[in-house]
């Protein structure tokens, strides 16, 4: 059970304290609401772009890095289709460097034509070298736009195209900062050697006088349902010819949801999966072979992605794909494997949970989720799935005219 205090500034920052003496360290969180899904489809990458830029200056700090290494401390950062997130640790008597440092960037970033001129280019090559010049890179581009037709995760992370973060303007990203990046957009969780006290003390320091902004309200069209099969044929300059094919699935606070993951780890979580033991060990048609999913808070996509060995067709694969898939549709899972898989999910947590940074984290994307107790209650709902919820959902997603197929063929 991870025991946390819960307050607001009146500006509308949502804090979190999770109090461990057991650790010198403290992890400063702050999380915004503001991932790839709330772009303008026009000028997409843009959250993106802000995880380099928050690191470019702010409006007191031109160097956060360097204050933060003297402090004893490090930091990353990550954006996804849902959130953006930063987090550092450092040593717990030096926690007001990070409130400080915090506190600045959401005040205001620097926002110099040099700072974004730098960071552009930077997701720029980021885009080139990770999505155009990599073999495969562009998978997830071409399958997210042929499973989505109106949901804005129909764009990855990185931005629907190049030329939307190569023309981003001062103007732009400026007016993409003041919509998301506010008290009321944001959650922090202080976690560590620290009392609620000093927190609090602490937080209406930093971050009291930073005006509110306005609370971002989200308006995004939700798919419809897919009613027809969706298949496309890419060839490219690749070593091995590829499958990859996708099924939409409940979004992260469904009931559908924990079926899924248990299904996803069924099919492919590892050498003594499903997927893998038959159509990789046995039958010799993959080289690689995964079964995974996104945890999208909206509705997601489960997907199994793999690489042929040569000589091996796709109409094979394809065929042997669908009878572990009608398998697991028609034939309720044995009490053994629901108890393996049930287990594994169980100890996959409480590893997550056993680092402060975690925890920290997690208290974060919960809270985020409508309440951060909901992560003391998120084994239970695993425990809560049956056999015959598996069955059921299996044959609700599993539908061909809920997929999309995407076969990427070698030159």
């Amino acid at each position: 059970m991870i025991q946390y205090n819960r307050f607001q500034l009146n500006n509308g920052l949502t804090v979190l304290v999770h109090e461990d003496t057991a650790t010198p360290m403290a992890v400063v969180n702050v999380l915004y609401d503001v991932g790839a899904r709330d772009e303008d489809p026009a000028k997409t990458g843009f959250a993106h772009l802000f995880e380099h830029l928050m690191f470019g200056g702010s409006i007191n700090i031109p160097d956060y890095d360097e204050p933060l290494q003297r402090a004893g401390g490090d930091n990353n950062a990550y954006t996804t289709n849902d959130l953006t997130n930063y987090y550092c640790q450092l040593p717990a008597t030096n926690i007001e460097t990070a409130f400080w440092l915090e506190s600045d960037r959401m005040l205001s970033l620097a926002f110099s034509e040099r700072s974004l001129a730098v960071q552009r280019k930077v997701v720029c090559e980021e885009f080139k070298e990770h999505y155009i010049n990599k073999p495969y890179g562009d998978v997830w581009h071409k399958m997210r736009a042929l499973a989505y037709q109106v949901h804005p995760y129909r764009w990855m992370t990185i931005g629907k195209e190049l030329s939307h973060v190569e023309n981003a303007t001062i103007h732009d990203v400026k007016a993409f900062f003041k919509k998301h990046y506010t008290p009321a957009n944001a959650i922090l969780v202080v976690a560590g050697n620290i009392t609620t006290d000093a927190v609090k003390r602490l937080a209406e320091k930093w971050f009291g006088p930073i005006p509110a902004g306005e609370k971002y309200i989200r308006c995004i069209p939700q798919e419809p349902k897919q009613t027809e099969a969706r298949k496309q044929m890419i060839e490219a300059e690749v070593p091995l010819d590829a499958f990859i094919k996708t099924w939409h699935m409940d979004g992260r606070l469904d009931k559908g949801y924990y079926a899924a993951d248990l299904i996803s780890e069924i099919l492919g979580g590892g050498g003594s999966s499903r997927l893998y033991q038959s159509l990789v060990k046995e039958q010799k048609l993959f080289s690689s072979l995964d079964c995974y999913h996104f945890g999208s808070m909206d509705a997601g996509l489960l997907a199994v992605e793999g690489k042929l060995v040569k000589g091996v067709s796709f109409e094979q694969v394809e065929k042997a794909i669908g009878e572990e898939i009608e398998k697991i549709s028609t034939t309720p899972i044995s009490d053994n494997e629901l108890i393996k898989v049930q287990h594994k999910t169980e100890s996959v947590i409480a590893f997550e949970d056993m680092s402060v940074m975690s925890r920290a984290n997690s208290l974060a994307m919960y809270e985020l989720l409508g309440d951060a107790s909901l992560m003391n209650t998120e084994l239970e709902k695993y425990h809560a799935v049956t056999a015959i919820d598996m069955l059921n959902y299996s044959q609700d997603i599993f539908r061909e005219s809920n997929s999309n197929t995407i076969y990427y063929k070698a030159k």
